[in-house]
């Protein structure tokens, strides 16, 4: 399985972006999606993750109430919808899948090849 991200870019603070990643190779049987993030110097960050089956989402407070996970189960693509982007969301986003619902980085097993979001005037 091979995820391919897409969607990062440059936005001025405020504005928004969505990402995508999308899930392609043999059967895809992850049951978490989600999506970290980092910049340099600092450990991969959790940002949100969704429950494949049901939907369920959990999100990191820096990003509640801004940010939507989202997935299309048809399509093995999930999303990452980004408002009122701030400065400090500026980093590289990666999405990745595994099976525990957790924020933490080590539990998940595969990984996309990252993404650049800058945000800045």
């Amino acid at each position: 399985v091979a995820l391919v991200e897409s969607g990062g870019g440059l936005v001025q603070p405020g504005g928004s972006l969505r990402l995508s990643c999308a899930a392609s190779g043999r059967a895809f049987s992850s049951s978490v999606m989600a999506w970290f993030r980092q910049t340099p110097g600092k450990e991969r960050e959790f940002v949100a993750l969704i429950r494949w089956g049901s939907g369920t989402t959990y999100y990191a407070d820096s990003v509640k109430g801004r940010f939507t996970i989202s997935r299309n189960k048809a399509e093995n693509t999930w999303y990452l919808q980004m408002n009122s982007l701030k400065a400090e969301d500026a980093a590289v986003y990666y999405c990745s899948s595994g099976s525990e619902f957790s924020s933490n980085p080590g539990h998940y097993d595969i990984w996309g090849q990252g993404t650049q979001v800058t945000v800045s005037s």
